[in-house]
């Protein structure tokens, strides 16, 4: 009874919010929420507190209800089906485990709820905890195991009963940076051979963009921007997108004809910008070009070393500072207080205004 690799798609299940709402007294904790998960697809729903992410998880799970709305999955509305037969595995953040029983007991806990005969238990949770990179640890107490390897362990758990749906709740923000990378990498992988329809609730940027297939950015209850993460990071929809996936320098700037001057160069602009008139264009760190010029308008007020990739903090002529992300090798010259040029690596951006 071991686990089938699969890629994404193949074997999992589709996912649908349609028109969600959840009300808490006036506050509208979900406000029209709609949101497809693809079989197999792993979507990360990330944001602030309180924009609603979580409601949406435990909406799915079956944990709290919707005010106005509907949840499907595998096409089969689930609004009102209670959460112990909606077959999710589910994952949070506090690893949950049994501390008086072994990793592979842990494991086996929900086959045995299940009624699964103790041979195909112990055999499922085998592979599980293999799956997971445990298997030599599968005798040993959860509070003999690492917090990484807990949280392991509880995503074999997760895996076992073979859920249709895998909801992930912050699962890695107890963990210490190192760790947290690891699993982070580990929980993608094992999700793509297993091919797990997977929701992932985050409030960390980084992770979001590393594992997902598709980012649905989340405010005040609505999403405001779902998609791959590269199209997400290069071209955010609005500018709480902007602000709140990657740093953004703000450059003021005025808009005709669809066209911008940004810094001396002539871009286009992207939906939701301004359509005419005065606005900021919202310019990534790494668009922002920085040159070493004893007759640049700009001087360098701070360096940050940090290898391959570096930062430079400039003060543009009126006082405005802007930062650039730039290479290591191209730092010569750019040291604090030393004068610089500017200038822009861009097609298009988005301008607020």
């Amino acid at each position: 009874m071991s686990a089938t690799p699969r890629t994404p798609g193949n074997g999992g299940v589709e996912v649908r919010f349609e028109a969600v709402e959840r009300h808490f007294g006036s506050t509208r904790a979900l406000d029209g929420l709609d949101l497809t998960l693809q079989p197999g697809e792993l979507v990360a729903l990330l944001g602030p507190s309180g924009c609603g992410k979580t409601t949406a998880l435990r909406i799915l799970a079956g944990l709290d209800e919707p005010t106005v709305g509907r949840v499907l999955v595998d096409d089969k509305d689930v609004t009102n089906v209670p959460a112990n037969q909606r077959d999710m595995g589910m994952v949070f953040q506090a690893y949950s485990l049994f501390p008086h029983l072994t990793a592979q007991a842990n494991v086996e806990f929900g086959l045995r709820l299940r009624k699964v005969d103790r041979a195909r238990r112990a055999t499922r949770a085998r592979d599980m905890l293999e799956l997971v990179g445990l298997a030599d640890q599968a005798d040993r107490y959860a509070t003999e195991l690492s917090g990484g390897q807990q949280q392991r362990v509880a995503l074999a758990r997760a895996l076992a009963i073979e859920p249709s749906v895998l909801l992930l709740d912050e699962p890695l923000s107890a963990l210490d940076a190192k760790v947290r990378t690891q699993l982070r990498d580990e929980i993608r992988r094992v999700q793509l051979e297993v091919g797990t329809t997977t929701l992932f609730v985050t409030h960390d940027q980084e992770e979001a963009l590393a594992m997902a297939d598709r980012v649905g950015v989340m405010s005040q209850g609505r999403l405001q921007q779902l998609d791959t993460p590269q199209e997400l990071y290069a071209h955010p929809r609005n500018a709480f997108v902007a602000d709140f996936v990657g740093l953004m320098n703000r450059v003021p700037t005025e808009v005709r004809d669809g066209r911008a001057v940004v810094l001396g160069v002539e871009v286009g602009t992207v939906d939701g910008s301004v359509d005419a008139g005065p606005g900021t264009a919202l310019v990534r760190p790494e668009q922002l070009l920085v040159r070493p010029d004893d007759q640049g308008s700009a001087e360098v007020v701070f360096v940050q070393f940090s290898g391959a990739i570096s930062r430079v903090r400039v003060r543009a002529a009126g006082g405005s500072e802007l930062v650039a992300q730039i290479t290591g090798s191209a730092l010569g010259g750019l040291t604090v207080g030393a004068r610089c040029s500017l200038g822009l690596d861009a097609e298009r951006l988005l301008v607020t205004a």
